[in-house]
């Protein structure tokens, strides 16, 4: 059993993430913790860019092949029901390489999750043109 900041303990299997995009807040402005989960900034998308008019993915500027995330919530929720519309189940990498040695289990060392990010388009689109996210940009 894990302990939720609310003090209320949770069984690990019955927990996942909700992963909201705060493109409204700065990491610089942020003057106290949330009351649940964390606040993560500093990623990195391939292949799109982040729309703050429309809050989705949108069509990458040319010549631009990153651009920051905007600052993410990890909110905690118990018994959570994944959407299946209106998001892409978007890789999140540590490197660039998109590789990693695959361990006994079966999981990539590199591969963190799959986020999921808002989108008006099929995830078709965005696995075509490559999109993922990264915590670290190597050139």
């Amino acid at each position: 059993m894990q302990n939720c900041s609310r003090g209320r303990k949770i069984a690990i299997d019955t927990l996942s993430f909700q992963f909201i995009i705060r493109d409204d807040l700065k990491s610089g402005e942020i003057q106290e913790k949330p009351a649940d989960g964390c606040l993560c900034y500093g990623m990195y998308l391939e292949g799109c860019k982040w729309d703050y008019e429309t809050h989705m993915l949108a069509d990458s500027d040319p010549k631009k092949l990153f651009v920051e995330l905007p600052m993410l919530h990890l909110l905690p929720v118990q018994d959570r029901v994944v959407p299946t519309s209106g998001i892409f189940m978007c890789p999140l990498y540590k490197v660039l390489s998109r590789s990693g040695t695959l361990l006994t289990t079966g999981h990539s060392t590199n591969f963190v999750c799959f986020m999921e990010i808002p989108s008006q388009d099929e995830s078709d689109k965005w696995i075509k043109a490559g999109v993922a996210c990264f915590l670290a940009l190597k050139f």
